[in-house]
């Protein structure tokens, strides 16, 4: 976790005597806040706030690092001012975390490219489909998709992804034909274990939408797993446009029920705070903000 950013946190947790109006002047959740305190208090070794439901206080410890805290920050703000912080070439470890389908061509070739454009960052991608705490994982930024709300963390929208039901030639040619949506229950299915919900799908056509119970015939977390399953043709499967693009070129894969829409989600950015942003963070999401033709913040 960003320890001067923790430092900023608590000084104005402190100086105010509320979390909740300390994170709305940084733009953070107020549980955000709380967590840089408690990071702080850890790194330390020392209670810094006493806390109870409506104030806190400074204990004797807290009162002391406030003043200490106060004098670092301030020289610190004048020296950045000096030196014209915005102006600063992006440089340092990047720790992004993004989903496993983003191991493809496509997303490799927009990191290429980002890095050429600032070749002093180094980035450092973790993937997984599981939803990983930023601050405690000390990311930098996050990559997700999905329809649903993120409260705890500020979101740029990048692009949306079709996610399409898709099959092996091997597999369609041993199984009855997959005409209209309900046919999709007598099919065995490769399913996501990390979405619950994956095993009910709803489609929609033209006569309105159907939702069916798909029978699964394996699951799994890591979508490279899933991809590969579906192309030996263990069953059918949803997977994003990004990762089969090839596959579907090639035939190696093709649509299944392809006059039904296809289920699509919205790829953000996502990151803790809108204050203190650094130039690698802020120069990654404008970057991909642009690649996918939206502009910059």
């Amino acid at each position: 976790m960003d320890t001067l950013l923790s430092m900023r946190v608590f000084r104005q947790v402190a100086e105010g005597g509320s979390f909740a109006d300390a994170a709305r002047r940084m733009g953070l959740s107020a549980a955000m806040a709380s967590k840089h305190v408690a990071h702080l208090e850890r790194h330390l070794g020392s209670r810094l706030l006493n806390r109870s439901s409506r104030h806190v206080s400074l204990t004797e410890a807290g009162a002391v690092y406030l003043e200490h805290c106060v004098d670092a920050l301030d020289r610190l703000d004048e020296a950045e001012s000096t030196l014209g912080r915005s102006g600063a070439e992006p440089s340092g470890t990047l720790k992004i975390t993004a989903p496993v389908w983003c191991a493809n061509a496509r997303f490799a070739g927009m990191l290429s490219r980002y890095r050429q454009r600032y070749p002093r960052v180094v980035m450092d991608l973790r993937l997984t489909n599981h939803k990983i705490d930023l601050a405690e994982g000390g990311f930098d930024v996050a990559l997700r998709a999905t329809n649903h709300d993120l409260p705890s963390l500020i979101v740029r929208p990048l692009c949306k992804l079709d996610f399409l039901l898709v099959a092996s030639p091997d597999y369609l040619g041993r199984h009855a034909p997959i005409v209209s949506p309900s046919d999709l229950a007598s099919h065995d299915a490769v399913l996501p274990s990390y979405l619950p919900s994956a095993q009910r799908m709803t489609l929609a056509g033209a006569e309105g939408s159907t939702t069916v119970q798909l029978r699964a015939a394996m699951k799994s977390d890591d979508s490279t797993l899933t991809h590969q399953s579906i192309l030996a043709g263990i069953g059918i499967g949803f997977l994003p446009e990004w990762q089969i693009a090839d596959d579907l070129a090639t035939g190696a894969l093709q649509r299944v029920l392809p006059a039904y829409p296809a289920a699509s989600v919205t790829l953000y950015a996502a990151y803790t705070s809108r204050k203190f942003l650094s130039p690698k963070v802020r120069t990654f999401i404008d970057f991909f903000s642009e690649a996918f033709g939206r502009p910059p913040a």
